[in-house]
């Protein structure tokens, strides 16, 4: 499992994990407080990301995910308190929307590392530590981290704001890549909605839950502008395909 995670620090008490082995590219993120840590996302549960998280603080972590799939929530199993927003309870309790063999054949799709068992990879199944609603604030000391409930691509995504730095953390509503908003638990009106609402906010740095991690704040007013006028065309809707802009796209 050495080396499949790489760190990167972003300031002194805030790291980037990524799994750059892995097309999702998934980037799992650790900010230290003062009297402990948040970790928005946990990856894909292939390597030990709580040892990585061990020796980048000492302090007791909560374990939040964007969202309730499966490339988010991979690492759940090793913390002791996770959270999740109450749209999603019913995934982390038997209703995960994927089956167990299709998960495995995405994950297979990565270079995964020796001694990793496939056969014997499971989506995490269990009850969270706790319910985070739209506006909750998670106190680290000296630090405060907001909740905001931003479905659309799932019913329970957050981004998580951290207003005093300007810090958005995006999950799966903002990033460089393609974006997915077709499968029968998204919707296309309410990611727009959600996109409309972060857009509004001073944010200046974006924090991706995929791919490049050089993402303007400016890709939100892209993103939300393009899919104003998806909108106004009657195409933002399930069905209607994939619509590319640049370096980015959505599919619906």
């Amino acid at each position: 499992m050495k080396n499949w995670f790489t760190v990167e620090r972003i300031d002194s008490d805030t790291f980037v994990i990524s799994e750059y082995k892995h097309p999702e590219e998934t980037h799992c993120y650790l900010l230290c407080g003062l009297e402990r840590c948040l970790l928005i996302d946990t990856g894909l549960g292939v390597g030990d990301i709580s040892g990585i998280v061990g020796q980048l603080s000492d302090k007791p972590v909560i374990a939040a995910a964007t969202h309730i799939h499966w490339d988010h929530i991979g690492g759940y199993g090793m913390f002791d308190t996770i959270c999740a927003h109450s749209a999603e309870l019913d995934w982390l309790n038997g209703g995960f929307p994927l089956p167990g063999e299709a998960v495995r054949r995405m994950l297979s799709e990565g270079d995964l590392p020796n001694g990793f068992e496939l056969d014997e990879y499971n989506v995490f199944q269990g009850a969270p530590s706790r319910i985070l609603a739209d506006g909750d604030k998670i106190e680290l000391g000296g630090r405060t981290i907001e909740v905001l409930h931003t479905p659309g691509h799932s019913p329970g995504h957050m981004c998580f704001w951290e207003e005093s730095r300007g810090y958005l953390f995006t999950g799966d509503l903002i990033y460089k890549g393609r974006l997915y908003a077709n499968y029968h638990s998204t919707d296309p009106a309410g990611y727009l909605s959600s996109v409309e609402r972060v857009a509004e906010l001073p944010v200046k740095k974006i924090f991706p839950g995929h791919h490049s991690l050089d993402v303007c704040p400016e890709l939100i007013t892209e993103i939300r502008n393009a899919l104003r006028r998806l909108d106004d065309e009657g195409m933002l809707c399930h069905g209607s395909g994939a619509h590319c802009f640049g370096g980015w796209s959505i599919r619906l």
